[in-house]
C-alpha cells in the first residue's frame, strides 16, 4: 500500500531500498528555506542495522503489512525454540538470535506468543506484556530507607535481575514487563 513520505509513523513497516525497515522515530522538519520533510530513523528488520531517512511529501513509500499468527511456545533444544500454530498445529523452530535473548528468558512452557512474518518468513516475535515470575534471591531490606521511593534488587527464576519494592521477599510471585525487565505489583494469586 503505497502512502506518503510524511505519513510515516512509529511502528510503521515500510520497503525502501529494497529491504524492509520499521520506524522507530520520526520528525516532521520545516526549514526555514526550502520543502517540508519528514526525518525518520529507520530499522531494518533482519539484520538490525539502523539507517535516517529524509522523506519529502511528494515521495510515495510502499508500506507493508505483515501477518501475525497466535503460536504457542512448546520446548527449547540447545539454541533452538519451537513453536506450534494454534489454527493448524504445525510446527516452527526459530533460533535464539532471531528471537533475542533478552526475549527468550522470559519464555514459559504453552505460553502464547505472536509471530509476525512476511510473505510466509517469520521476521519477528511478540511475547505478552508481562509475565509472572517467582523471585528466588532478594536482598535483606536496609533500615531506615522510606518504602515509597526505594527499590532493592531481587533475582527471578530465569536468572534475570530486578528492581523490586523492600517489602517483596523471596519466593512471591511478581508480575515482570517483558519489553524492560521490571517490577509491575505483586501476582495476584
Amino acid at each position: 500500500m503505497k502512502i506518503n513520505g510524511n505519513a510515516i509513523r512509529p511502528g510503521y513497516i515500510i520497503e525502501h531500498q529494497g529491504r524492509l525497515w520499521r520506524a522507530v522515530k520520526i520528525a516532521h522538519t520545516q526549514p526555514g528555506k526550502g520543502g517540508a520533510y519528514l526525518q525518520a530513523e529507520l530499522k531494518d528488520i533482519r539484520s538490525g542495522t539502523k539507517l535516517n531517512e529524509r522523506f519529502r511529501s511528494s515521495e510515495t513509500v510502499e508500506r507493508v503489512r505483515l501477518d501475525q499468527r497466535s503460536y504457542q511456545f512448546l520446548f527449547v533444544d540447545g539454541d533452538d525454540y519451537t513453536f506450534m500454530d494454534n489454527e493448524n498445529y504445525e510446527q516452527i523452530t526459530l533460533n535464539i538470535d532471531f528471537i533475542g535473548e533478552d526475549a527468550a528468558k522470559f519464555l514459559q512452557e504453552g505460553m502464547t506468543v505472536n509471530i509476525e512474518s512476511y510473505e510466509d518468513s517469520p521476521i519477528g516475535v511478540e511475547l505478552p506484556e508481562t509475565v509472572i515470575m517467582r523471585i528466588v534471591e532478594a536482598d535483606a531490606v536496609v533500615k531506615g530507607q522510606t518504602a515509597s521511593s526505594s527499590f532493592k534488587p531481587a533475582i527471578i527464576e530465569n536468572g534475570v535481575r530486578v528492581m523490586v519494592p523492600p517489602h517483596v521477599e523471596s519466593g512471591t510471585r511478581i508480575v515482570v514487563n517483558t519489553a524492560d525487565a521490571t517490577y509491575v505489583e505483586r501476582a495476584k494469586d
